[in-house]
C-alpha cells in the first residue's frame, strides 16, 4: 500500500500541481468470460437498504456498486483510479477545482439518460442532513458544504452545472482524496424522480445506472438481481442473474455449495470450518484470500458514563488478551495497537500501543473512582466468531470489574445502536470493523474517528470529536505536493497517536478475509477487487460451463 501511495496518489498530486487532464480507454473484456448464467450467493442477515447515500457496511457495499456508478472508481484488481460515468476530467492548476466531462447515452434503469443535473442532485442529496446519510462528511471540502450540514442551505454552492454533460467541483482547500472520494458509494448517481417516488423507501427501490436491475427483493428470503441490458459498458456485465439468499448460516452455506447448491457463501468461512477447508486440496483451491486495510476494535462512547473518563478507557485498552482473540479467529489476523493497519501510509511503527497489563488495569480504574468496577453493555454481530470474541472480551473485562452484558444483535441493529448517541455504552466492530474505503489514512479517521462521523446514523460509534484534530486532518488533507507525502504521513501518524492517548477505541486485530466460490465462477481474479474494497465485483464475475 506504501507503494501505492508513492505512485498513484503522488501522480494525483502531480495533476493537483500541474492541471492535468486524464482519460481513460475502456477496460478490458475477460475473453475467457462467456454471457449468460446465474450465480446463487448467500448472506446470514438480511440486507437494510441498497441506497447509496445510505448503505455502508461490506453487506451491501457489492450490491450497491452492481445497482449504481459514479464518477471515478477502480480499475478491476487494483487500486488505480479511473473515470467511470466521467469520461475525463481536469484538475486547476491550484488543486481546487475539478471538472468531469460525463458519458453521452448513459441511462438510468427507468430509461432516462443521466445528466449532470443528477450528479449535482446527488451530491446535494448525500450532504443535506435530512437524509442522514453516514458518509456526508467525505464532502466537507466542497464549499458550501457546511452551509448544507448546518441547515442553511439545500444545495452546495461549489457544485455546478455547466451543461448537460459537464459538473464543476469548487474545493475550500486542495484536497488528496477527492478523486477517492468520487469512487466510494456515497458519490453514486441516483435519480431525483424515483428518489421522490419512493422516499424513505428509495433502498428497497433502487434505481441507478448499474450493471444490474432490482428484479425482486422478498425481506428475510431473497434479493434478485438481472441483467442491465442497457448498460453503458458495453460485454458488462456476463451474468443475466444473481440471486442473494438471506438468513442462511455461514456453516450451513458452505456445506450447500460443497453440494453444489450455491456458488458463494459470502459470511467468510466459518471458524470451526476454517482448518478443515485448508486441509482439503480441493476446497482450498476455491479459497479466496481478501487483503484489507482493516482494524477491528471496541468502541466506548465517550459521551456516556464512565466511558467520558479517559482512565477508563485506557483500562479497557489494558485489559484486553488481544493474543488470545486471534487465536479464536484461527490466527487469521495479527494484534492492533493503533487505529491504522500496518500496510497503511502513516502507520507509526515506532508506536508501542498499550500493553496488556491486568493489574495496571485495574490500577487506572481505582484512580477513575472505580476500584470495584461497573456494569455495562458490549454489543456484537451474532455471527460467528463475533458471539465467540465478544465472551473473550467480556472475560477480559471481567478481570479488572467490569461487567459487561453482551447483546449478540444483528448487524443492522448493532449499526443502529451505534449511530444512537444513547444506544451503546461498548461494541465490537467484528464483522463491521472498519475496511478503508480508499487507501489513504484520512480514510480511518473522518467516518469512525471525526467530528463529521459522530453524528445520528453515523459510524464514528466512541462519538469522540476533537476539534482541534479535525483542524489537523484538514491541514493533513491540503498537503498536495508528492514531495511532501511524507510530511503528510507522520501528520497523520502523530494525529492517530494522539487518539491512542485519548483512547477512545481499543484495536483488537488486523484481519484477513477469507471466502470460498464454486469450481463454476469465473473471475476468480476480481473477486475482491483490490485490498481496499472488500466487494465482489460482479460485473466481471462469469459461469464457466454457460454453453
Amino acid at each position: 500500500m506504501k507503494k501505492f501511495l508513492a505512485s498513484t496518489v503522488a501522480a494525483s498530486a502531480l495533476a493537483l500541481m500541474l492541471g492535468m487532464t486524464s482519460a481513460l480507454a475502456e477496460d478490458t473484456i475477460d475473453p475467457n468470460a462467456k454471457q449468460g448464467g446465474e450465480i446463487i450467493a448467500t448472506y446470514k442477515d438480511d440486507v437494510t437498504t441498497l441506497d447509496p447515500a445510505i448503505g455502508y457496511d461490506w453487506q451491501n457495499w457489492s450490491m450497491i456498486k452492481s445497482l449504481f456508478d459514479g464518477l471515478m472508481d477502480y480499475e478491476p484488481g487494483t487500486t488505480n483510479l479511473k473515470p467511470d460515468l466521467a469520461e475525463s476530467y481536469e484538475i486547476s492548476p491550484d488543486g481546487k477545482t475539478f471538472t468531469f466531462k460525463l458519458r453521452h447515452g448513459v441511462k438510468f434503469h427507468n430509461g432516462r439518460e443521466m445528466t449532470a443535473d443528477d450528479v449535482k442532485y446527488s451530491l446535494d442529496r448525500v450532504t443535506n442532513p435530512k437524509t442522514q446519510s453516514p458518509g456526508a462528511g467525505f464532502f466537507g471540502s466542497i464549499k458550501g458544504y457546511d452551509d448544507v450540514a448546518a441547515g442553511k442551505a439545500e444545495s452546495l454552492s461549489g457544485v455546478t452545472v455547466v451543461d448537460p454533460y459537464t459538473v464543476k467541483f469548487e474545493l475550500t482547500r486542495p484536497d488528496a482524496t477527492f478523486l477517492h472520494v468520487m469512487a466510494i458509494n456515497f458519490s453514486h448517481v441516483v435519480p431525483k424522480e424515483e428518489v421522490e417516488k419512493y422516499g424513505a423507501d428509495f433502498g428497497k427501490h433502487p434505481v441507478g445506472t448499474g450493471a444490474f436491475k432490482l428484479a425482486e427483493w422478498t425481506l428475510g428470503q431473497r434479493i434478485v438481481f438481472v441483467r442491465n441490458p442497457d448498460y453503458w459498458h458495453k460485454g458488462l456485465p456476463h451474468l443475466d442473474k444473481i440471486t442473494f439468499e438471506v438468513g442462511q448460516e455461514p456453516i450451513v452455506a458452505l456445506l450447500r455449495m460443497q453440494k453444489g447448491e450455491i456458488d458463494l457463501p459470502l459470511d467468510s468461512i466459518p471458524p470451526a470450518k476454517f482448518q478443515e477447508v485448508m486441509a482439503d486440496p480441493e476446497q482450498k483451491a476455491r479459497v479466496v484470500e481478501g487483503g484489507q486495510l482493516h482494524t477491528g476494535y471496541i468502541t466506548m462512547n465517550t459521551t456516556m458514563a464512565p466511558f467520558d473518563n479517559v482512565k477508563v478507557r485506557q483500562a479497557v485498552n489494558m485489559a484486553i488478551n488481544k493474543a488470545r482473540i486471534v487465536q479464536i479467529v484461527n490466527n487469521r489476523a495479527v494484534p492492533a495497537n493503533q487505529p491504522l493497519p500496518p500496510s497503511m501510509p502513516g502507520y507509526d511503527k515506532e508506536f508501542k500501543g498499550y500493553p496488556y497489563d491486568v493489574a495496571k488495569a485495574k490500577a487506572l480504574l481505582a484512580e477513575a473512582g472505580h476500584p470495584d468496577g461497573f456494569d455495562t453493555q458490549l454489543f456484537a454481530m451474532n455471527t460467528d466468531p463475533n458471539p465467540r470474541i465478544a465472551q473473550a472480551i467480556q472475560q477480559d473485562l471481567a478481570a479488572i470489574g467490569i461487567k459487561a452484558s453482551i447483546q449478540a444483535l444483528a448487524q443492522a441493529n448493532v449499526i443502529a445502536a451505534g449511530g444512537d448517541k444513547a444506544g451503546a455504552p461498548m461494541i465490537w466492530s467484528g464483522g463491521m470493523g472498519w475496511i478503508a474505503d480508499f487507501p489513504d489514512p484520512s480514510n480511518f479517521y473522518g467516518p469512525i474517528l471525526g467530528c463529521a462521523g459522530a453524528v445520528p446514523g453515523g459510524w464514528n460509534w466512541s462519538w469522540y470529536c476533537n476539534k482541534d484534530l479535525d483542524a489537523k486532518a484538514a491541514e493533513a488533507d491540503s498537503i498536495t505536493d508528492p514531495a511532501k507525502s511524507e510530511e503528510r504521513n507522520k501528520m497523520w501518524s502523530g494525529i492517530y497517536d494522539k487518539i491512542m492517548e485519548d483512547a477512545p477505541w481499543a484495536p483488537v486485530f488486523n484481519e484477513q478475509r477469507f471466502t470460498m466460490k464454486s469450481a463454476r465462477m469465473g473471475g476468480a481474479d476480481n473477486l475482491y477487487v483490490d485490498p481496499v474494497h472488500v466487494f465482489v465485483n460482479y460485473d466481471n464475475v462469469y459461469v464457466k460451463d454457460v454453453q
